[in-house]
């Protein structure tokens, strides 16, 4: 789980991180103002199979082509890659078009989102 670029609004990070915790999973959380960069080396490090990532900045377009990219040159493209936070309706399949999986918008369940990663692992 992380919060890309400067937002530092981190409040539904830690719900998410919490209720992912809750349901069995081995959740890091790489905390503030994280570049993609350092996302994805967290990712590798850790050996992750999903990637969270907050975002309520705007930023959520180059942030999230970055990380895709990154992940890919890595070899991580099967790395699933889910956003959270404010973004438009008009920007979601241009995110699934990058290669993110899922994108939640405020008010989404966190058993939505629990469902979604343990379906998208199998």
């Amino acid at each position: 789980m992380a919060k890309p670029g400067l937002d530092g609004h981190d409040r539904g990070a830690k719900v998410v991180a919490r209720a992912l915790r809750d349901a069995g999973m081995e959740v890091i959380y790489t905390g503030l103002r994280q570049t993609p960069e350092q996302i994805v080396a967290a990712a590798a490090q850790e050996d992750a199979h999903v990637v969270g990532l907050s975002i309520l900045s705007g930023a959520h377009l180059p942030i999230c082509r970055r990380i895709l990219e990154l992940l890919r040159e890595k070899g991580m493209g099967s790395v699933k890659v889910f956003v959270g936070g404010i973004i438009p309706a008009q920007d979601i399949p241009v995110l699934k078009d990058f290669g993110v999986a899922e994108v939640f918008l405020p008010g989404a369940s966190t058993q939505d989102v629990i469902r979604l990663i343990e379906s998208s692992l199998n």
